[in-house]
């Protein structure tokens, strides 16, 4: 799609604005397919949106950018054109993919002059700082590193040893209570500022199988592993929860090893999850599993 359509704008840096999901992904799609790793969270954001409707992560539009500066030429130019590109789901943070730094500060300037606000920002840790600081530079908000992520992505398969007694199992619609439960409880302990409604987080992913439980042999669980739909050839792991009474048992490793070997038997050419750095625990778990590093996060809040 070409030229600006209704709803859109464009600024002299290239960046083009808009609300309309289907043209942003007419648009960008190629681009986002075109390294689905490193686009992971833009693939499966859009992916809900587009599922689940516009009010999925809040009652606010959705709001989504591309950086086409070019002309189209793909080796220039990124990808059909888009080198970039931003989304925001208010009320959470907005979301940056991989940004030249003499870029990141035309763009923060043009959102502060049009007066956009946001809770925070997160992307790849260097394109995340950067535009902390120029928002901070072009609005007098003062941003704070709430956390740095590591996303990891599956080699080959280890599942751990010794495997705890019990099973792995798909949960169902039977156990929403549990699963929305748990979701919560994962969302307030990590400070996972980006919590969906927990009944609809839950409702969503057992609607696909997208939660898959560890049980003890009497069948009452003990930890979950989620995991987004496919898309793009890729499936993120997430969350991983164990109520803190049962951890230390093996039952999230367990958990985790199987819903990466679930994810593999449908087909995903790449298996990735997020880890928070100042968690060795989980780094070390995840890597013993068989996971690798890909690349470096970070998450900033704008504090006024």
């Amino acid at each position: 799609m070409s030229g600006i359509m209704p709803g859109m704008t464009r600024d002299a840096h290239g960046w083009v604005f808009t609300h309309d999901l289907d043209e942003f992904l007419t648009s960008a799609g190629d681009f986002l397919r075109s390294r689905p790793a490193a686009h992971t969270v833009a693939l499966s954001v859009t992916d809900a949106l587009r599922r689940r409707g516009p009010d999925v992560y809040g009652e606010d539009a959705p709001f989504f950018g591309r950086f086409a500066d070019g002309d189209g030429d793909r080796e220039n130019d990124g990808v059909g054109g888009v080198s970039a590109v931003l989304f925001h789901t208010p009320p959470y943070q907005l979301n940056v993919t991989d940004l030249p730094a003499e870029d990141v500060d035309a763009l923060a300037a043009r959102l502060a002059d049009e007066g956009y606000s946001f809770p925070g920002v997160g992307g790849p840790v260097d394109t995340a700082a950067e535009f902390a600081a120029a928002w901070e530079r072009h609005t007098g908000a003062r941003a704070q590193l709430r956390r740095r992520e590591r996303l990891y992505r599956l080699g080959t398969l280890t599942p751990p040893t010794p495997v705890p007694p019990g099973r792995a199992r798909v949960a169902g619609e039977s156990d929403h209570a549990l699963v929305a439960r748990w979701y919560s409880e994962f969302a307030g302990i990590f400070e996972r500022n980006e919590r969906q409604d927990p009944d609809r987080w839950a409702e969503s992913r057992l609607a696909y199988g997208g939660v898959t439980l560890w049980e003890t042999p009497d069948g009452t669980p003990v930890a979950m592993a989620g995991a987004t739909p496919l898309i793009a050839g890729q499936i993120r792991v997430a969350p991983v929860y164990t109520p803190a009474p049962l951890r230390g048992r093996g039952y999230a490793g367990a958990a985790t090893a199987e819903v990466s070997r679930a994810a593999l038997a449908t087909g995903a050419d790449e298996v990735l999850l997020f880890t928070d750095l100042a968690n060795p625990t989980s780094n070390g778990l995840y890597q013993r599993i068989g996971y690798r590093p890909v690349a470096d996060f970070a998450v900033y809040d704008f504090v006024k």
